[in-house]
């Protein structure tokens, strides 16, 4: 499927999950369901689906020399990741999310970094970028990281994907080096400034290219996404994206999903467009299970019907 790598530079987490019927007030104390362990990060989670939907995907990051780093690299390589540049840090735990997730499927999460915040771009590997048709980064390990891995990407001649999650203002380079910004509606609020960005893309496409950001993909929940294009002409410059409706169990994983989508298509050689079209189905199917990566068993179902 895929006509070059992805390479995913980021974050390796253990996802401790628990269930209940809602969330906690302040103060308050629910019981809750047994506790669950199970692989996540965001960017470990990116490359397991971007594997299982048929993408060829190399895996950077750090993990302890803990159970909880064997257990993250066991699931990258059951995915038919290349996690073998994946770094182990003595005396440093793995890192963890803590989620609870409520009777609708909604999430709350807590991140401890743990190895990922020691990760720095001085570490990238000689080798990583060789053969690379895109470069997936998020925000879960130091921003000297991720815009040292975007530098090299870039260099390298790769598709720089940065999806902004979890949300902090980053560096005019590292916008400048993108060449998809992933991003939900209120980051896309925070980062252009305008309250109701959904009530005119164009204002949004032209913030964006204010701060060197020409091609986006902007995730509406259960109601889609919408993708902003400056390189493209006319009606392609803004296009709607159908949500595929699905009975939600677990949200947890969705975002990554579209995320490793969108990067399998564009490493196949879609439209940014096509590319967004198949990265909502694949978010819409992690969301009929539970967890991040073990949702994602599903995704490799969806490998020939781009």
């Amino acid at each position: 499927m895929s006509a070059g790598k992805v390479v995913v530079v980021g974050s390796l987490n253990a996802d401790l999950t628990v269930r209940t019927d809602r969330f906690p007030s302040p103060g308050e104390t629910l019981n809750g369901s047994e506790l669950v362990i199970v692989p996540g990060g965001k960017s470990a989670n990116q490359a397991a689906a971007a594997a299982l939907l048929g993408a060829d995907v190399r895996l950077f990051g750090a993990v302890g020399a803990d159970g909880h780093g064997d257990l993250l690299l066991k699931a990258a390589a059951g995915a038919g990741v290349d996690a073998s540049r994946v770094l182990r840090r003595a005396g440093t735990a793995t890192g963890t999310a803590m989620i609870v997730v409520d009777a609708a499927g909604e999430n709350t999460i807590i991140v401890s970094p743990g190895a990922n915040g020691t990760v720095t771009g001085a570490e990238l590997p000689a080798d990583l970028f060789e053969d690379a048709a895109v470069l997936c980064l998020s925000l879960e390990v130091p921003l000297e990281a991720v815009t040292a891995a975007a530098r090299a990407g870039h260099d390298a001649g790769a598709q720089v994907l940065l999806n902004l999650s979890p949300y902090r203002e980053v560096p005019a380079e590292l916008l400048g080096l993108t060449d998809v910004l992933l991003l939900n509606a209120h980051e896309a609020a925070l980062v252009t400034g305008l309250a109701d960005p959904a009530s005119d893309w164009d204002a949004v496409l032209a913030a964006l290219a204010g701060l060197g950001v020409r091609r986006t993909i902007v995730t509406l929940g259960g109601e889609g996404a919408v993708v902003l294009d400056g390189t493209a002409a006319g009606t392609d410059r803004i296009v709607t994206v159908a949500p595929t409706r699905v009975t939600a169990v677990d949200t947890t994983g969705c975002g990554d999903a579209f995320t490793a989508g969108t990067a399998a298509r564009l490493a196949a050689g879609d439209s940014l467009a096509d590319a967004a079209r198949f990265a909502a189905r694949a978010g819409a199917l992690a969301a009929t299970r539970e967890g991040a990566q073990s949702s994602y068993s599903a995704l490799a179902e969806m490998v020939g019907t781009a």
